[in-house]
Formats: structure tokens, sequence, C-alpha cells
């Protein structure tokens, strides 16, 4: 009996022991693993989207901007029967079914104690109406978050882009750990090409939490995320609405740019589009009405739309002419109202005006009139690959560099271009075609501004650029302009005066432009240009008889001031007709907006030094 008992003792007395020593392990040897564990469990990390950085204009007008909305939301776990709650939200007016649908589709696999969107951009109307009631609601609520918003709408959705719900495709590319708490990334245009810059850095803040997950009390520490860089740009929004005004109802594109540096003054393709409804969700109906359209307002005329150039390249044309001592300023060619070429009278190539522009026709009457043939014997004279070369040296068949990364480069046809695109050879009446700006030849409305601005100014050709600065913590930041990589050499004067001083005249007296250029209170320098669309063989032209959408392209390129350009620009009017009457006009509105700005921009200077003084 008592070994028993002494069996016993010692046996409770090693347990004792035991739980002891273990319990000196786990409290003091195993102390900070498991209050790591433990603090795993109590304290949650939660990200901090960063605020997107801000886009403004070349004078300080806000583009882009970061707004709050506000949002219905539930916490399932507050407000109790959830489709009871829904019932009544939809019977007093403030939701939809739609909204209904979506929230039981989004609730799904979501923690209960989550707030959850059920309708979203509630207007302040329905903000103050909520408000009056929420307490007949308990766990729903009204909650503002900002989100991206553009004031301007569609004016500037080509040139700026949008942002939208990043998805599957976007999330495996991009730094999924800065993303942590953006719903949101820029899609197309600026918005995208620059993500890295508006985007910012994510911060964080350590809170504590119960078992469920529930936040207990104030941070224990946070981060604050790093704000993204602001962004200015060279566009000008009283120019670009002007432009986007002048255009109206019409398809097409206007570029207008400062010669001098490259800066992007006005970027518009018409139509547009609002990109405010794809920030948080267009609907799957107005997303296919904007995808079937046959005006194809989602497409980005300026960046990818490519155009025969026509007759606005018979200035550049001439001034290869001149270079190339094929022709002077003195060479005449006859333009009895068409040309053949020597030994192949079948083809016959024909002027835009019937009976011709007289036996004697010279550079400068033949820029001016916009003579056919002229050009036909000069690109026959100077042959495909002399005259692709040159061409190539304002910008033809590349990128003007523009910082938006969409741009297509176009094609400025070749004897090899053609043997690699088409396995077939070139032939004589290509050249022909070519010579008038068309055929296999294609330009943006971005190459048309920079060539005929490099061309007015006789000097260097810049890339072309939007963004022009950028803003961290209040100090801009200049972004240099960058000069293009194939040049002209312009160090002929005289033949560089000779095609300026026909660019001049056509928007004088007897010029294809001067009815858009009547009593313009500066001066100015350009060309019409006018591209068939639709092959016409022996038969007039008569616009009456031919569907919109084959109708000739109206087309328009010019400079200003004469003597010393400061805005060159682009027009395109698809289907318009007539270069003179319909392009130049807008080309028209748009300098008399240059020209007024900078006088009203000096009168300003001009007061405040007053003031100051």
């Amino acid at each position: 009996m008592i070994n028993r008992s002494i069996v016993a003792f010692v046996f409770v007395i090693v347990m004792m022991l035991a739980l002891v020593v273990r319990a000196w392990y786990l409290q003091v040897v195993k102390h900070q693993d498991f209050q790591t564990r433990s603090n795993d469990n109590r304290i949650s990390v939660q990200p901090i989207a960063p605020k997107r950085g801000l886009i403004f204009d070349r004078n300080g007008v806000l583009l882009a901007e970061n707004r709050s909305i506000y949002s219905l939301e539930i916490i399932p776990e507050k407000a109790g029967d959830i489709d009871q709650v829904l019932e009544r939200l939809l019977g007093a007016g403030f939701i939809e079914e739609k909204h209904q649908e979506k929230f039981l589709k989004d609730l799904r696999g979501q923690r209960r104690f989550k707030s959850i969107t059920v309708k979203n951009r509630l207007t302040e109307k329905e903000v103050a109406r909520f408000s009056v009631v929420r307490y007949q609601y308990p766990g729903v609520s009204v909650e503002a978050r900002l989100v991206r918003y553009y004031p301007f709408g569609e004016v500037l959705v080509h040139a700026l882009g949008y942002v939208g719900r990043i998805n599957d495709r976007e999330l495996a590319r991009i730094d999924q750990a800065n993303y942590k708490a953006t719903r949101h990334i820029g899609k197309v245009g600026l918005e995208k090409h620059y993500e890295d810059l508006l985007h910012g850095t994510i911060g964080f803040r350590r809170v504590e939490t119960d078992v469920q997950g529930r936040v207990i009390g104030e941070p224990l520490f946070e981060k604050p995320p790093i704000p993204g860089k602001n962004i200015r740009l060279s566009l000008d929004i009283r120019l670009q609405q002007i432009a986007a005004k002048a255009m109206g109802e019409e398809r097409g594109s206007v570029i207008a740019i400062d010669p001098r540096n490259g800066e992007v003054l006005a970027l518009v393709s018409n139509p547009g589009y609002d990109p405010n409804e794809f920030v948080t969700g267009i609907s799957s109906a107005s997303f296919r009405a904007l995808m079937e359209s046959k005006d194809r307002p989602m497409f980005n005329r300026a960046l990818r739309g490519l155009y025969s150039p026509g007759s606005t390249i018979k200035p550049h044309m001439g001034w290869i002419g001149l270079e190339q001592k094929l022709v002077t300023t003195k060479t005449t060619v006859p333009d009895p109202g068409y040309w053949v070429i020597p030994n192949e009278e079948k083809r016959v190539y024909r002027d835009w005006k019937r009976g011709g522009h007289g036996e004697k026709v010279a550079l400068l009457t033949a820029i001016v009139k916009s003579c056919d043939p002229y050009f036909y014997d000069l690109a026959y004279k100077m042959g495909i690959d002399t005259l692709s070369a040159n061409m190539k040296k304002f910008g033809f068949g590349d990128y003007t560099g523009i910082d938006m990364g969409e741009e297509v480069p176009g094609i400025m046809p070749s004897r090899e271009w053609k043997r690699s695109a088409r396995k077939i050879p070139w032939f004589p009446g290509e050249t022909v075609i070519t010579g008038i700006g068309q055929g296999y030849w294609v330009a943006t409305p971005l190459q048309l501004a920079n060539a005929i601005g490099q061309l007015g100014m006789g000097s260097l050709r810049y890339q072309l650029h939007l963004v022009t600065a950028t803003q961290s913590n209040g100090d801009w930041l200049r972004v240099p302009a960058k000069v293009a990589s194939t040049q002209a050499d312009f160090s002929n004067k005289d033949n560089l005066k000779a095609v300026q001083k026909a660019m001049h005249k056509v928007t004088q007296w007897g010029g294809t432009a001067f009815e858009a250029f009547r009593e313009a209170p500066f001066t100015s320098g350009g060309k019409t240009g006018t591209v068939q669309l639709r092959a016409m063989g022996e038969e007039k032209y008569d616009e009456s008889k031919i569907e919109k959408r084959f109708r000739d392209n109206a087309v328009y390129v010019g400079y200003a001031p004469f003597d010393s350009p400061e805005i060159a620009i682009a027009v395109v009017v698809e289907n318009a007709g007539h270069g003179g009457s319909e392009a130049a006009p807008i080309a028209r509105a748009v300098f008399d907006e240059y020209f007024k700005n900078q006088v009203a921009d000096i009168n300003l200077e001009r007061k405040v030094a007053e003031g100051r003084n």
C-alpha cells in the first residue's frame, strides 16, 4: 500500500515538473514565436490607395481630376435580412432591379462584415433623400469615394484616354503589391502611357482586429501613400474646344502643334465619347452601341487614322523638285486637263479641273491652283526612290514620337516596300499618282501637321509630345523637347522661299483657301487637298449622286504667322468634299482663337505688370 502511494506521489511530482518545464518552454523559449503568431491574428495590415496624379493644360486648367462620388453601401451583418432590406430600398425608389441583382451577385463569397456597394454615382438629391430616412435602414449607408473625373468629357477623350477597372490581363502584368488598394488603371491615351507616373505608391496602416476580422480602435501605425505625380500638357483647352466645335458633327481630326518645339496644342478626333462612363463601369448596351456605331467614336483618328494626304504634299514635292534640280521656278508644264506618261498614251491622268490650267504652268501656279499634271510630270521625272527617300525626311512613313503609345506610322510607299508588302514590282503609274499624294501613300493627321510645320519653319522638325512638365512635392520639372531623327536640309533658302511664297498665295486672292482666310488679321501659308475615295473614270464627279461615306475627304494643312510660324495645323474632314471650303475654315477658326488668346494673354501680363508698378 505504501509503495503504491510513493509511486503515485512520484508520478504526480514528475507530471507537475513536466507541466512547469512545458510552461517555461512555451512562455520563455517560444515567447517571441507565439507573440508573432498572436500579433498576426490580432493585427491586420490594410493597404491605402494613393491619390492619382492630376492632369492640367498649358494654362493650368484642370483636365483630369479626382472627384468624390457617393455610393449606397450595405454591411450585411448589420443589415439583417438582406432580401427584405433590398426590397424596401427598391420599393422606396433608392435602387433599381439591376442594382439588386448586381448586389446579390457581389455578395457571394464576401465577408458579411465588409461593406458592399449596391448603387454607384448617387446624385446630391438622392443622397439628401436617403439621409432623411437612414435611421430606418440599419447597416445601409452613403459612402464617399474618390474616382477619376474628366470635366471636358468627349472633347478630350482621344487625348487623355480614361481609366477603368483593372481586369485579369492587366492584373497579371502590373505590380500587384502596389495596386492592392487600387481598383482602376489607365486604359488608353495619356492615362495608360503615363500610368507609372500618375498612379503613385501604395501606403498601409496596421490595425488591431478581433477574431472575426473587425477593426478595433485607432490604427497602431500608418505609412501614408505617395500620391501620383501631376502632369502638365502642351494642350490648350480653349483651342481644343474651338477645334471640336468647328468640326461639328463631321468625322475627322484636327491637329495643331507648335512647330518650334513639337508641342501639341490641340488633338481632336471626331466623334468622341464620354470617358466618365467607363470609370465606374459602362453598361453593356452603351458599350455595344459605341462598338457598333458606323461613325467609330472609339477610333482615335488623330493617331491611327490613315488618310491619303492628297494635294497637301504638293509644296513638299515642289521643294524636292527644286532641290534635286529637276525643275526651276520658271520650268513650265502644259496642262490641257490631263497628262500621259511619255510613249504610253493609253493611260490618262486627269487634272481636277476640266480643261486644265493652261499651256504653261510654273511651280508657283501649280501649288496655288493645285495643278495635278505639273506634279504628275514632276513625280515621273523624280522616280519613286527619290520621292520616297526625301518625303521620309519630313516624317512620312514613320512615328512622330508622340507620347501616347498608340500611334501608327502610316505608309510612305517605295519600290522596296511594295516588293515586301505586296510581292509584286513597282509600276511607273504608281509613281505618278504618288506625286499628288494618293495611291498607297497614307499618313496620319499628326504626320501632316508635323510635315507642314517643318516646311513652314524651314528648320528642325521635333518629335511631337503632349507632356511638358511633371510635378512632385510642389516643384514642376520641365520635360525637354526632342529633335526628330530625320531632317530635311533647308540650306538653300531660295528653294525654300519659293515654296513658302506659293503656300502664302494659297490663302490670298485666287488661291484655293482664299475664301477661308479672307480678311484674316494674321498672315499664313497653307495647302488644300481634296482626296478622291472612289474612282470615277470618265464620269464627272457629282457629289449629290454619291453616298456620303464615299465622297471626297477634305484636307487642309497650314501655319501662321507666315514669316515666323508659331502654330501649324492639319485638318481632315471625312467625306466632306473640298479642302478649301470644308477643311480650311476649321483651320481658320483655330488660328483665330490662337491669336485672340495670344493678345488676351499679352494684355493680362501688361495689366499685372502695371499693377506691380
